[in-house]
């Protein structure tokens, strides 16, 4: 379901500040009501890559008893995400428009296609 989405997830997730990868996946499982859960194998991965990218830095912390590293958005991390906002906004229009037509506004005429002309 998250397929092609995680990153600017994962970025919106580190938009209000630095968070541990842990406190990343929370984010996450809170925001959505529970509908997100990520496993370290999927997450952890997915945040270095995010920083190999330049997306994030990185830091490790060592508050607890055990270390954890901290990431945080960069500028370009920032400009990724919100690049990707608008057009996921027009993919989540488009879609629900086409499941769930009797909630979406109508297409005005002048915003339809033409049918291709017929040949033959």
């Amino acid at each position: 379901m998250f397929t092609g989405h995680l990153d600017a997830l994962l970025l919106a997730a580190l938009e209000p500040g630095p968070r541990h990868g842990v406190d990343v996946a929370d984010a996450l499982r809170v925001g959505s009501g529970a509908r997100v859960g990520l496993a370290s194998g999927t997450l952890s991965p997915a945040l270095r890559r995010l920083k190999r990218a330049g997306f994030l830095v990185g830091d490790w912390s060592h508050a607890d008893a055990r270390p954890q590293r901290s990431y945080e958005l960069t500028a370009p991390g920032r400009a990724s995400l919100a690049g990707q906002r608008s057009p996921w906004r027009e993919f989540v229009a488009t879609v629900t428009a086409l499941l769930e037509p009797a909630m979406s506004p109508p297409v005005p005429r002048s915003a339809r296609a033409a049918p291709p002309p017929m040949t033959g």
